[in-house]
């Protein structure tokens, strides 16, 4: 979930609140607070406690910590403020920047798991993190800490996932971490996706996975194809994610404020093409209602 912030850049709590219990209603069955979506390098300590506790109490469904950092010491910290605020689990990203090596990652995510009883879902995003977390890592991870439950994938590797899949303890759980291979990693075993999509076809990710599970991969293939613009908005090199999130919003008139630094203010385009966006997704929306009208009249 996007982190909302008011004109002045402050944290909006209210605003996160009402955008929780929006995707809550739009096909969201947890929320991610304090992510990379939701700005997590420029909030501190304090309005990550706020946030997390403000919605926790807010919504009914689960709500899941990005506690970590690239500091094990921190990370250890915020993870136990985390669980006093009243999380359902945690989502702990590999260490960026100093590139540990798999002993280090594996020491790491020890601590994290051992500084807690919820749920650790660890993050692999080898893109954004320089190392990518190793297979036998993750194994070993979940076979020695009972906490360790899932992994938000986002390594851009499902022959990688699978072969994880097959090796891993029974009831560890995959979710995909980039909403353009949802659907392939849901065919080798993922149960869901972390997204960032959802905030805007929130209704439509969850029929696409719905249809998959019910075994109609031919309608969820449909939907995925119909959905790849739209998704595919959501980060470029000109506007990263989460610019693209945050200026959708706006235009859906959902109160969550400007980016702050280093992404910073919006460029005009941006908005102009988030209005774009919602304008095509709003009229596919009507032409796929009036299909499935025409349908159930005829059945």
């Amino acid at each position: 979930m996007v982190t909302p912030f008011g004109e002045r850049g402050e944290l909006d709590v209210g605003a996160a609140i009402t955008l929780a219990r929006h995707l809550a209603g739009n096909g969201s069955e947890s929320l991610v607070l304090a992510g990379t979506t939701g700005e997590s390098p420029v909030l501190s300590d304090e309005e990550k406690l706020e946030l997390w506790r403000g919605v926790a109490e807010a919504v009914s469904i689960p709500v899941i910590a990005g506690s970590t950092t690239n500091d094990t010491a921190h990370s250890v910290h915020m993870t136990r403020q985390a669980e006093q605020a009243g999380v359902a689990a945690v989502l702990a990203v590999t260490p960026y920047y100093n590139r540990p090596s798999q002993t280090g990652l594996t020491r790491h995510f020890s601590a994290v798991a051992e500084a807690t009883e919820l749920p650790v879902i660890l993050y692999d995003i080898p893109v954004r993190t320089g190392r990518k977390i190793a297979a036998d890592t993750m194994i070993r991870l979940a076979r020695e800490h009972r906490n360790v439950v899932a992994v938000k994938d986002a390594s851009a590797d499902p022959a990688g996932t699978a072969r994880l899949m097959a090796e891993v303890p029974a009831g560890f759980e995959v979710y995909s971490g980039d909403d353009n291979l949802t659907l392939p990693l849901l065919s080798i075993g993922a149960v869901g996706v972390i997204s960032v999509a959802a905030h805007w076809v929130g209704p439509e990710l969850a029929r696409m996975m719905d249809a998959f599970f019910a075994g109609d991969v031919a309608e969820a293939a449909r939907l995925n194809r119909e959905l790849v613009h739209v998704v595919a908005f959501q980060s470029s090199d000109e506007a990263p994610n989460p610019m693209p999130a945050k200026a959708i919003l706006r235009a859906m008139g959902l109160p969550v404020g400007e980016c702050r630094l280093p992404h910073g203010p919006a460029p005009q385009w941006l908005e102009e093409r988030a209005e774009a966006v919602l304008a095509d997704l709003e009229a596919w929306r009507r032409a796929n209602d009036a299909t499935s009208s025409v349908h159930a009249k005829t059945a």
